[in-house]
């Protein structure tokens, strides 16, 4: 929920890309108006939880999002998937109301209410009319406060986990980002993906769940977000009522060591009968708190970030032919997290691919990019920021991002400053610092008969680039 560079399969770099044309379309609109600055206020909840408000009573509706140190990287090893499933379960109605009951008075009102866990951190909030306002937060309080937590639905909702997994299983794109994160994060907490794997979630008891539900869902390390038709002193007086029962603080999580990817090429090569071979490539990243998190943006953009304004798409998709859509990103959370090029090509292209994709990595590395590229990805980060603070929803999101990242209450406002400041020199020196191809992480999903990776080749590129030329 927190990434802002971000991209991981191939089909999610094809709807960013489409999104990402969209946006361009309309940046015009946003290049004349100044950005939006959004009044935050900024309290504590007698339990220790922060409080962020930012009134906007043009629409009588309130949006509220909480964010509980329980995300999958709390996942005890062996384990995985237990942040998810617990999520799940918790929206499972109340020990006063069953499942069904619950949904139905949610219904009743329009509004929504839901639990969700992510890599860092596990989310619950609703959006409601402003009049069923006191009636929603009642029944996100009673999730909360005093879940059911029933055996059959706790039950059921590990079957329907476990089954969801299973499918993705057949899906190349994510046995590669499986293989990916395992090859690089190993036992670190981002070493597995947020629902686990289909043992690791297959063995999750029912003590498991009520037990990291108790552990971990504590609002006295939580930070809370409301936007919308409220005040401030209003809902700081609603929440201190409703939420009383959720005391307690969690103890920080230690960080982990630092990633370390060994000189050279790790290839790891997975045969399906596939049509079309699917590749991650990429290192160790960042965390969000990185203070070049700016340089990396514009960076990026530039290389694969972009959609078609990027390198990476101009170079292997529009010159060489060989991909529909390629993407690269940054992963940055509360740990550092990775950096990925990814992409979809014909088996037999892969060698190709492969190849374009390092060299891509070394040219902007090697040499300064144009005024024209950097003025491209400037206006179009300070164009598009907008969007991300148009709705409720997203103010809300925007306002737990500032408040967890520690970025500022006028993290909006100079936003566009820290992006305009960006040179050509900032966004060199980010790729030499940041980018590390002759240390590189290689996943292909594909019929290795017809792709036939060359391994001694790439181990030459990756090494000693001059001599593979």
């Amino acid at each position: 929920m927190i990434a802002f560079i971000r991209s991981i399969d191939a089909g999610s770099i094809a709807r960013k890309t489409a999104s990402i044309a969209m946006i361009a379309a309309t940046l015009s609109l946003f290049a004349a108006s100044p950005l939006l600055a959004l009044d935050i206020k900024r309290m504590t909840l007698s339990n220790g939880a922060v409080l962020l408000v930012s009134e906007e009573h043009q629409l009588p509706m309130v949006t509220l999002s909480i964010a509980f140190d329980a995300g999958a990287r709390r996942d005890p090893k062996g384990k995985e998937g237990l942040a998810e499933l617990t999520a799940r379960c918790l929206s499972q109605g109340t020990k006063q109301l069953t499942s069904t009951e619950f949904d139905q008075k949610v219904d009743f009102m329009g509004s929504s209410v839901g639990v969700n866990a992510g890599r860092d951190y596990a989310s619950a909030g609703m959006t409601t009319l402003k009049k069923y306002q006191g009636d929603t937060l009642k029944l996100l309080a009673g999730i909360l406060v005093e879940p059911g937590l029933r055996d059959a639905d706790i039950e059921r909702k590990r079957a329907e986990q476990v089954a969801q997994i299973k499918a993705e299983e057949e899906q190349p794109g994510y046995t590669a980002e499986v293989a990916f994160t395992q090859e690089l994060f190993g036992d670190s907490p981002y070493g597995h993906l947020d629902a686990g794997s289909a043992e690791s979630a297959g063995k999750l008891t029912i003590d498991d769940v009520r037990n990291f539900y108790r552990d971990y869902y504590k609002l006295g390390s939580a930070v809370i977000a409301v936007a919308g038709d409220v005040t401030a002193d209003e809902i700081k007086t609603s929440l201190e009522k409703e939420l009383a029962g959720l005391s307690g603080a969690v103890s920080p999580q230690p960080e982990p060591a630092a990633l370390n990817v060994a000189l050279g090429l790790h290839l790891k090569l997975i045969d399906r009968s596939v049509q079309q071979a699917n590749i991650i490539m990429g290192f160790g990243g960042v965390a969000r708190s990185n203070p070049d998190y700016y340089r990396l943006q514009v960076m990026n953009y530039i290389l694969g970030g972009g959609g078609f304004a990027s390198r990476l798409m101009q170079v292997v998709r529009s010159k060489g032919g060989l991909a529909y859509s390629i993407g690269s990103g940054f992963e940055p959370g509360k740990f550092p997290g990775s950096f990925t090029v990814s992409l979809q090509t014909k088996n037999q292209s892969s060698n190709q691919a492969i190849d374009l994709i390092l060299k891509q990595l070394r040219e902007i590395q090697e040499k300064p990019v144009s005024d024209a590229e950097l003025d491209g990805a400037r206006k179009f980060l300070i164009g598009s920021f907008p969007l991300k603070i148009d709705k409720q929803s997203g103010i809300a999101s925007f306002m737990l991002q500032v408040e967890l990242y520690g970025l500022g209450l006028d993290y909006a406002e100079k936003y566009p400053k820290l992006i305009e400041a960006i040179t050509k020199e900032d966004v060199q020196r980010a790729a030499k610092e940041y980018l590390h191809p002759g240390s590189v992480i290689v996943v292909a999903v594909a019929n290795q008969n017809e792709a036939k990776i060359n391994s001694a080749n790439l181990e030459k590129q990756v090494s000693s680039p001059a001599a593979s030329q």
